[in-house]
């Protein structure tokens, strides 16, 4: 009996030790399984369970507390201050620099020009931007020096005495004349027209002769400047490894992180990027602006480098949110419907590109505004011009064009004497509505969205 026992529990055994086997002969690699790929559209209006829920930022005791730390509480051992001379024209030749006088005085550790940066140009589109102007100025916000000092005050005191002679050159500020052949080229060599859109549906030439009334305007923004609390802040210095790290408040580090590599001309895994508390961002931290010339004062000098816009820096130097003009012509029926629409848009770049392809992009898509049009036509131009670049701001070209398609409907709605709501109402997407581009549009709560707004405002007896 008992034999037979252990012949068993034998027999178990080695039958574990097969399965043992079979499982290591296995291949290291399991099976490809095809799962069901289901794309589920949640309900209108569910997809956001955390809106009227209370929520508390991590940060928040620190802010109301005066504790966050900004890059100007930062220091380190021998921290030195960095300050850029902008070039204070719009356009120039640069014929000569003489940094003499200010090498001379006391605290004054380095100095930078244009032609020690490695890579000399930078931009997330294009790569039409100096990190200093060389040879030539494109618009008064360009750096043409840096200095690196002991102390703020003495950085800015050398500023003064760097000495520079241009030959000055005609600029142009008008982006619709730049559009012109005879126009002055921001860039020589290249047209100021450097990005171009277009939008093409149905027939707006037979739109325009079947509407009842057709209307025509233009419509411009400004140039905008983010101002944030916290202008741009950024601090630099090496390791014993020959690795540059750099304390900065750009809000896209990894973008950031591959400008600094190509402008510095170094592999990108010997930068380090560290993103400090962002006091204020709304776009215009996107791109970097001083890190590369604090990079290499830093290497010169064998020293942490210190380097913060003054607010006159940020107006001068920094993106702003893009100017437009817009030209509107729109048909339509006798009750208010759209029947055709034709948008231009000329988008003011500024010197450099910046973000202005994407920017009008989506400006260009979404110039016909929120309504139906079966016949739409939309041409926009990004424009160069010698006035401060524009680029990222919250938005990206959107609260420009609404503005403009905006006031055009209620221009039309007071001509035909029609309900600025109710005209809404009459031509606003719904469920499966068509952008210009094509696309089929889900969970559209337009016109639900304009009924609350109504009902909770009272429009109809603030009508009355």
């Amino acid at each position: 009996m008992v034999d037979k026992v252990k012949v068993k529990e034998r027999e178990s055994t080695l039958e574990e030790l097969r399965e043992v086997n079979d499982d290591l002969r296995l291949p290291s690699v399991p099976e490809k399984v095809s799962f069901p790929i289901d794309v589920v559209t949640p309900e209108a209006r569910t997809q956001t369970p955390a809106v009227g829920q209370r929520a508390s930022r991590p940060d928040g005791r620190m802010h109301g507390l005066g504790q966050t730390k900004y890059i100007d509480d930062m220091s380190f051992p021998g921290m030195i201050y960095a300050k850029i001379k902008r070039a204070g024209v719009a356009k120039a030749r640069i014929k000569k620099i003489d940094l003499s006088e200010a090498e001379k005085m006391p605290g004054v550790m380095a100095t930078l020009i244009g032609s020690e940066i490695p890579v000399n140009s930078f931009g997330p589109s294009y790569q039409d931007q100096p990190i200093i102007a060389d040879k030539l100025i494109y618009h008064a916000g360009d750096p043409v020096a840096a200095v690196a000092a002991t102390t703020e005050q003495l950085a800015a005191d050398a500023l003064e005495k760097i000495k520079i002679e241009y030959e000055q050159l005609e600029p142009i500020f008008d982006p619709i004349e730049a559009m012109k052949e005879s126009a002055p080229e921001v860039h020589p060599g290249q047209g100021n027209i450097y990005s171009s859109k277009i939008i093409q549906k149905g027939d707006v030439d037979k739109g325009f002769k079947d509407s009842y009334r057709t209307y025509e305007n233009t419509f411009s923004t400004q140039m905008v400047e983010h101002v944030p609390m916290e202008p741009h802040a950024s601090i630099a210095e090496w390791d014993a490894n020959g690795r540059v790290i750099i304390h900065s408040s750009l809000g896209r580090i990894t973008l950031g992180r591959a400008d600094i590599a190509r402008t510095l001309d170094m592999p990108i895994n010997r930068i380090r990027v560290v993103a400090t508390v962002v006091g204020g961002n709304f776009g215009g931290k996107n791109e970097i602006t001083t890190e590369p010339i604090l990079a290499l004062l830093s290497r010169k000098t064998g020293r942490p480098v210190k380097g913060i816009y003054t607010r006159e820096d940020e107006f001068m130097s920094s993106t702003t949110r893009h100017p437009f003009i817009m030209d509107y012509k729109t048909g339509v029926s006798e009750e208010g419907k759209i029947i055709s629409r034709k948008v231009r848009l000329v988008c003011d770049g500024g010197a450099y590109c910046s973000w202005s392809e994407t920017t009008l992009g989506k400006a260009c898509i979404l110039s016909a505004g929120p309504y139906n049009i079966e016949n739409l036509y939309v041409e926009a131009y990004a424009v160069y011009t010698n006035k401060t670049m524009t680029g990222a701001m919250r938005g990206f070209g959107a609260p420009q064009v609404c503005f403009a398609y905006e006031s055009h409907m209620d221009d039309i709605a007071r001509d035909l004497d029609i309900d600025p709501l109710q005209i809404r109402r009459i031509n606003a997407f719904h469920e499966g509505s068509a952008s210009p581009t094509g696309q089929v549009l889900q969970s559209v709560v337009v016109k639900d969205s304009l009924d609350v707004a109504a009902d909770r405002f009272g429009w109809e007896e603030w009508q009355k």
